[in-house]
């Protein structure tokens, strides 16, 4: 197995900048699922630091405790807490919905959806669903609809809640939104391909089916932002969906990609070297989570647009070719039927 890859030494450039101008959070129950490395544990800490009760929402292992450990440590006297959430399980998630909505009984002010896998073999969930897109969506949407009332409470208490969702510049690797994806036929969609290959477009090609489905993957978060933005506008709802992605930035995303064949080490080291840090990756999600001028449909990215690989963080809006009637309906049905339940707001 080719797993030499070694994170290329980066630094930061704009995240200190950008935390300095976050405001107090004090008062606020933020949740954020995938802290245990990457933009994920960033956002926590920040967030943490800036005062907010956070909720580490992530599959019980040793990774969680450490993280877990490390965020308190670097974050004294902050609220931190552990809910153990496994989103490769429905039944985890509407247990972690359960013991978030126990421990926010004044409501939750935020729920970010962050965790997510990359490029990983075809293989199904024990749900019966591809392991990406159960873990990166389909868990998300139905961890967003188990927390909705929370989230409604927060709202009328505080004047305003949040749901943030994460994709990536990989949204663009597929031109539209496939039924089968959401469908029970984990390990049973193209299976796991090997080579990625050169593409001016994205700077790898996304013709391997591992690749193809994490596209699928990162395509519904945005337009599950888009529905939720239709859906909550349409009721005049002070909740607002947003969205953000990272760049390229430098994760534990490659590392597990590279050990599961999906990548190769030397060409991902020498990629992720034109990339940035975690720290400034994660700015788009914390702005989303905290920024006070974010509206419902903003969409935070670095650099000059929507496909900038890094660089400071812009806010521009959601994309015509998922925010469209046909997308977003495929989306909403193909969810509800695979949770097995009506998302009504």
């Amino acid at each position: 197995m080719d797993n030499g890859y070694k994170k290329p030494d980066l630094k930061s450039l704009y995240y200190d900048k950008e935390i300095e101008a976050i405001p107090s959070l004090n008062g606020k129950t933020i949740a954020i699922t995938g802290t245990t490395s990457g933009t994920g544990f960033i956002a926590a800490k920040t967030v943490a630091n800036k005062g907010a009760q956070t909720l580490l929402l992530n599959r019980k292992s040793n990774r969680s405790e450490s993280s877990f450990d490390q965020i308190k440590e670097a974050c004294p006297g902050a609220n931190i807490l552990n809910v153990e959430c496994d989103l490769q399980s429905f039944e985890s998630v509407k247990n972690a919905a359960d013991a978030v909505i126990d421990l926010c009984k004044d409501g939750l002010d935020v729920l970010c959806n962050n965790a997510g896998v990359m490029a990983l073999k075809d293989q199904a969930t024990k749900d019966g669903f591809d392991i990406q897109m159960q873990t990166n969506h389909l868990s998300h949407f139905l961890l967003t609809k188990r927390l909705f009332p929370s989230l409604q409470i927060a709202e009328q208490k505080r004047g305003e809640a949040r749901i943030v969702n994460h994709t990536s510049i990989s949204r663009f690797g597929v031109k539209n939104l496939e039924s089968k994806y959401f469908e029970k036929k984990g390990g049973d969609l193209g299976g796991d391909g090997s080579k990625i290959l050169n593409n001016i477009l994205l700077g790898m090609m996304l013709v391997n089916p591992r690749w193809y489905r994490y596209s699928q993957t990162k395509l519904a978060n945005a337009a599950f932002t888009a529905c939720l933005h239709e859906k909550l506008k349409t009721k005049n709802s002070k909740i607002k969906a947003l969205i953000a992605h990272p760049g390229l930035a430098l994760t534990d995303l490659q590392s597990t990609t590279v050990k599961d064949g999906g990548m190769g080490s030397y060409m991902t080291g020498k990629m992720m070297g034109g990339g940035q840090t975690m720290e400034d990756g994660a700015i788009g999600i914390i702005k989303c989570i905290a920024d006070t001028d974010a509206m419902s449909g903003d969409f935070y990215g670095p650099g000059s647009g929507k496909m900038a690989m890094k660089g400071n963080v812009i806010k521009f809006g959601l994309e015509e070719y998922y925010n469209n009637k046909e997308t977003k309906d495929l989306l909403w049905n193909k969810s509800s039927e695979a949770i097995k339940e009506d998302f009504l707001i």
